[in-house]
This record gives structure tokens, sequence and C-alpha cells, in this order.
């Protein structure tokens, strides 16, 4: 039953590296560029398919963290809306490493509010189906504040 499984792209992807994503997975988790974006709408389109994205925004402002800016993140979907063979279904963020997960909380919900506000913006090919945020120590705030994807990969493979 091999169809019934949904391989996701998590971290960040380089450019150079979308044409072996594209073969692979089905969704990617990490789109914080146009020059990505464009680059999985062509490869999509020579792989016969449509890739589901989710876009990363830095919502921490961190400079060591990936991400389009939370004030330019409309202005990003309405440009990459009109690419024929992705689609937009949510944001995800990676919250600052913080000593009491409880800290987490302001970014969290600075990423739910902006989910919100573009749901009701009604930009075609993006769709807020998904909330990805929350990591093994703070996910369970993640949740409180509307994630339904997180990655708890270190509490599960312990690394």
């Amino acid at each position: 039953m091999t169809a019934d499984i949904q391989w996701h792209l998590v971290g960040h992807l380089q450019t150079n590296k979308v044409k072996y994503a594209i073969e692979i997975f089905d969704f990617i988790h990490s789109v914080d560029s146009i020059k990505l974006a464009k680059e999985i709408d062509r490869r999509s389109l020579q792989f016969g398919k449509i890739t589901n994205v989710l876009v990363e925004v830095n919502v921490s402002g961190e400079e060591t963290k990936y991400g389009v800016k939370p004030e330019e993140v409309e202005t990003f979907l309405k440009e990459i809306s009109e690419f024929s063979r992705i689609r937009v279904r949510g944001l995800m963020t990676i919250a600052p490493i913080v000593k009491y997960k409880e800290e987490a909380r302001p970014y969290f919900k600075k990423l739910r509010e902006l989910s919100e506000k573009i749901s009701n913006k009604n930009i075609k090919n993006v769709k807020m189906d998904y909330l990805s945020m929350g990591m093994t120590d703070d996910f369970e705030v993640a949740i409180e504040e509307g994630a339904n994807m997180i990655r708890i990969g270190r509490g599960i493979f312990g690394f």
C-alpha cells in the first residue's frame, strides 16, 4: 500500500537540489524564496506533478534562520500563487531555542495569527491547511497555539 504514503521534505532545500527533491517528495516544508518556488514549479512541470509546499516564515527574525519575513509573507504568497505546479498548503517556522518551552509561545502565536490573516485573504492556490511549528522541546506549546504538524525527530531518534 505504498500509494498511501506521502513523502515530506523537512529542512532547507537548495535550488540546485530541487530536481532530486521533486522526484522523491510530495510535500516540501521550506519554501523561502521566489527563486526556489520558481524552480519547484519548473521541475514539477517536468515531472508532471503538482507539489504541495509550506512557506517558511522567520518569525523570530534570527539571522541564522531561513524564512520569509512576516511582513513580506502576503506579497510573497501573491507572487508564488501564480505558479501552476505548486500549491501552498500552509506556513512553517522554527522558534528560537529557549530555556523554557513557554518562551516559544509568542513565536507560535505570531505564525498562527499570520496564517489566519492570510486565510481570510482568499489568495488563489494558497490554503492555510497546515501550521507546521514545534519541535521536540516545545511541541506541546506549538499544538496549543494551533500547530497541526510538528517535528519531533530528536525525541524519536534520540540524537
